[in-house]
């Protein structure tokens, strides 16, 4: 969900409304050469007509978060909504709060932790309500969420967020109560004291009730402070019962969290970010809060951490004071092609690709995954037939091959980003009530539930990417429809009135979200981790492409710190993160309250790892980084899928592209004995060649070298590394890499330099 182009996005923007509400007399809205319906074809199915939301809520409707359920109620009030380290739910009778990362386990099925009932460790509520009719999204902020609880005159604001071990409240009419399943032990205060410590389900809270508040209750298993007034209180997670555990906490606990900003800037070949929160005090003096941070933060912060620390589904949150905090993630070079060192038989690549263009289907569109899965499939052949091409055909423009593969990418965008009336397929709408585009015809419930539109909308900008690449014309004209597409899953424009900001990635969890609105108990969740990847790799190529850097540098930053959260959490590369009790080296979906060792469609294990490979283009090498997991990964595959070492089976040329990222020696000697082996279907024989050869003549990925550019490539074989540059423009331009070595790289093409 564009700094030196924001004035033209937003101008568009706000022309696509105005036109949206004057232009009564059609339903098609303009936009480049292109243009989207402002209502819905049949194939697609209708939204719900009401977003719950209060009227303090002015933002776009923002989902695929963690809390996304909040906006959708299918149930009533919300499901799980997991903070970490804390989880909520919405109930009738308030908010209960839980800690389930306190006995985090694993089993063949996944890793698990604690839920969220309905009593939860507690609940929170009001003295003059025992029960409320509804929660509402009153607002949210990068990682925070708030909701309203409200029944006549009594009202109760509830604000939690991702790292924050603190639950805000906010009272009208009436006084805070906090209910407990059987009787807590209070440990600390008590009821002249506005401050509690209490223990309940075997976890640790501070209460934190407005100064010169009171206690009534006390011994019973509802306890009510009486605020005198004061419209505020604070609930913590503890990490222990400690006194001064307690005083540390009460130092921050009156500071509420009213904003949070994620600011991010591409610097030295780094993702530099700093985590912003904006506090409303409402006692005391100091400064600041307390945050938990995720693994991918803590490994790569800038910021003192404390001792203290929470367990997660995730791994140790391992806790950072202050006003902010901060993290600096070295950036990983994409190219939009591998060298043409990785071919080793001419004619055997030209076969490969004249048999793909016989595939090409010239009649009908699929739905906007398939669509998507099969657009990838030609931009990487397109790729393909650039870099195995002679000088001239390129100078003449490109490869007769490629420019079929081009032409049909072309064809079929172009079908797609072209609105008439009464359209039902291929076509986008746009909902007004949920702020969201959706294309026809629909797949796994990118209509209904909003799922997926950065798997599926992911394809297309990459697509769109190879053609601006080779044709910026195309981009110029079309690109106001494929940049739709980008503000549909992440807007950079915080002002944007049709979508909200980053849409479909969770800021703080460092990931995306694939289900539109998280209508389960165990949260929101992802299984597809590589086909979120690829859609922030076709941003950084359609940023440099089109030369807008604000779109370049969004996609580097979603992209490499995506890829901190898949190495984490999917893979878990430094053995960190799962419990020891967890049988398996990956996961197939993370979940806000578990990891599953499974997928949604298939229990093959070849699935359940596969699923977070694919689709496999020139920037999958990301997945490299860490060559002694992904033979571990590997190893761990072969001893328990179904033939072993036989990949002419199941997605087995998944499994050894996926091998060839350590061992390319093994990966070469199999395509060259299995030319025709069986394929996954977004695959194709002509990549998988292409890819498995580069890797084996140039080497793996040397992750330990950056550059200030980041369309590169480097490559390390026998202790030499091969460095590759992709440049765009029309002059040479020198890059340098943070081992010192410098490539000039030629306009419009691929320079390729070996070094030591």
């Amino acid at each position: 969900m564009y700094r030196t182009a924001t004035l033209l996005i937003a101008f568009l923007a706000v022309a696509g409304q105005l036109q949206f509400g004057a232009a009564k007399d059609s339903d098609v809205v303009p936009l480049g050469a292109g243009g989207y319906l402002r209502t819905r074809p049949q194939p697609c199915k209708p939204l719900p007509e009401v977003v719950h939301k209060t009227d303090n809520f002015k933002q776009p409707v923002i989902t695929g978060q963690w809390w996304s359920s909040l906006l959708w109620q299918h149930k009533g009030f919300s499901e799980p909504l997991f903070a970490h380290p804390l989880a909520a739910v919405c109930t009738e009778g308030g908010m209960a709060i839980s800690y389930p990362g306190a006995h985090i386990h694993g089993g063949e099925a996944g890793i698990f932790g604690g839920g969220v009932g309905k009593d939860g460790d507690l609940k929170l509520g009001h003295s003059a309500a025992a029960t409320f009719g509804r929660a509402d999204c009153d607002g949210y902020s990068d990682w925070f969420v708030s909701a309203m609880f409200a029944a006549d005159e009594a009202s109760m604001r509830v604000s939690l967020g991702h790292g924050s071990p603190f639950v805000y409240c906010l009272y009208r009419g009436g006084d805070p109560t906090v209910s407990f399943v059987g009787r807590p032990v209070i440990w600390s205060g008590d009821e002249n004291d506005p401050v509690l410590g209490v223990t309940a389900g075997g976890h640790h809270y501070g209460l934190f009730g407005a100064a010169g508040s009171t206690w009534s209750g006390l011994g019973s298993t509802k306890l009510t402070n009486n605020a005198r007034g004061k419209a505020y209180f604070c609930v913590a997670l503890l990490p222990d019962n400690r006194p001064e555990t307690l005083a540390a906490f009460r130092k921050y606990a009156y500071n509420h969290v009213i904003d949070t900003k994620l600011d991010y800037h591409v610097e030295g070949g780094f993702v530099q970010a700093t985590y912003r929160p904006t506090f409303k005090a409402y006692e005391g003096k100091a400064s600041g809060t307390i945050f938990a941070l995720y693994p991918h933060q803590w490994k790569y912060t800038t910021t003192k951490l404390t001792g203290m620390t929470y367990g997660s589904v995730r791994g140790t949150m391992k806790v950072a004071v202050g006003e902010t905090f901060a993290t600096a993630v070295p950036i990983q070079g994409v190219l939009p092609m591998f060298p043409p060192e990785g071919v080793q038989d001419k004619a055997r690549m030209a076969a490969y690709l004249k048999a793909e263009l016989k595939k090409i289907r010239r009649d009908g569109f699929a739905d906007t995954y398939w669509e998507g899965k099969f657009l990838g499939r030609l931009a990487t052949l397109s790729g393909i037939a650039e870099a195995t091409g002679d000088a001239a055909s390129l100078a003449a423009g490109g490869t007769v091959l490629q420019r079929a593969f081009i032409d049909e990418i072309k064809r079929r965008l172009e079908n797609w980003f072209t609105a008439t009336p009464g359209k039902q397929q291929p076509v986008f709408y746009y909902s007004p009530v949920w702020n969201t585009l959706i294309g026809s015809k629909p797949s796994y419930g990118s209509d209904s539930s909003l799922n997926d539109h950065h798997f599926h909308y992911g394809y297309f900008i990459r697509e769109a990417a190879e053609v601006a690449r080779v044709d910026p014309a195309w981009a110029k004209k079309w690109g106001p429809m494929v940049e739709l597409l980008m503000r549909d899953v992440a807007s950079t424009d915080r002002s944007d009135p049709m979508f909200a900001y980053l849409s479909c990635f969770d800021k703080y969890a460092g990931h995306s979200w694939a289900s539109g609105d998280a209508n389960f108990g165990d949260g929101n969740n992802q299984e597809s981790s590589s086909e979120s990847m690829n859609a922030w790799y076709g941003m950084i190529l359609w940023g440099q492409a089109t030369g807008n850097a604000t779109i370049r540098d969004t996609g580097l930053f979603l992209f490499n710190t995506e890829r901190t959260a898949v190495e984490e959490y999917w893979f878990d590369v430094s053995g960190t993160n799962y419990p020891a009790d967890f049988p398996h080296v990956a996961l197939g979906m993370v979940w806000g309250g578990k990891g599953a060792f499974a997928t949604w469609f298939s229990g093959d294990i070849d699935c359940i790892h596969g699923i977070n490979w694919l689709p496999f283009t020139p920037a999958s090498y990301y997945m490299g980084r860490w060559p002694e997991y992904v033979k571990k990964n590997h190893d761990r595959i072969v001893a328990k899928r179904q033939g072993g070492r036989d990949y002419n089976n199941g997605w087995g040329d998944l499994v050894i592209m996926f091998y060839a990222l350590s061992d390319p020696a093994a990966a070469a000697q199999y395509i060259d004995a299995n030319p025709d082996c069986k394929l996954e279907g977004g695959n194709s024989h002509a990549f998988m060649y292409h890819w498995i050869h580069t890797l084996n003549n140039l080497g793996i990925n040397n992750a330990d070298v950056t550059a200030d550019f980041p369309i590169h490539g480097v490559f390390s074989k026998g202790g030499v590394k091969t460095y590759a540059v992709y440049n765009y423009q029309a002059t040479p331009r020198t890059v340098t890499f943070s081992d010192g070595v410098k490539v000039v790289a030629e306009p419009k093409t691929l320079t390729v330099k070996q070094g030591q």
